[in-house]
């Protein structure tokens, strides 16, 4: 059984920044492309970031391209996504997300965390 724990969400100003982490166990993590989605309130889950199994190869929504990287430290079984100049639109629950390939669509990965919070003021 794979799990995804998500942790590091907020409450943050606007143009602040923020680190969500993931932490995965009972696979091997290393393994997968792992990938950050987020949704807010009545919308879609959007992507947002995902990363290859090396770490070699990284991929952005325009939205967030330039402000937001993503991570992995494969010996800590962790994707991190630090997220700076942050906007009152950068609010939504982040989730982060394993699969075999790097992917923007939310169906092409397997496993899920519950998400974080993370919140924008203005």
């Amino acid at each position: 059984q794979v799990e995804l724990v998500e942790s590091g969400g907020g409450l943050v100003q606007a143009g602040g920044s923020l680190r969500v982490s993931c932490v995965v166990s009972g696979r091997t993590f290393s393994s997968y492309a792992m990938g950050w989605f987020r949704q807010a309130p009545g919308k879609e889950r959007l992507f947002i970031a995902a990363i290859t199994w090396s770490g070699g190869v990284t991929d952005y929504a325009d939205s967030v391209k330039g402000r937001f990287t993503i991570s992995r430290d494969n010996a800590k079984n962790t994707v991190y996504l630090q997220m700076n100049s942050l906007k009152p639109e950068d609010t939504a629950i982040y989730y982060c997300a394993g699969g075999r390939r790097l992917r923007r669509a939310p169906g092409e990965y397997t496993y899920w965390g519950q998400g974080t919070q993370v919140t924008v003021s203005s």
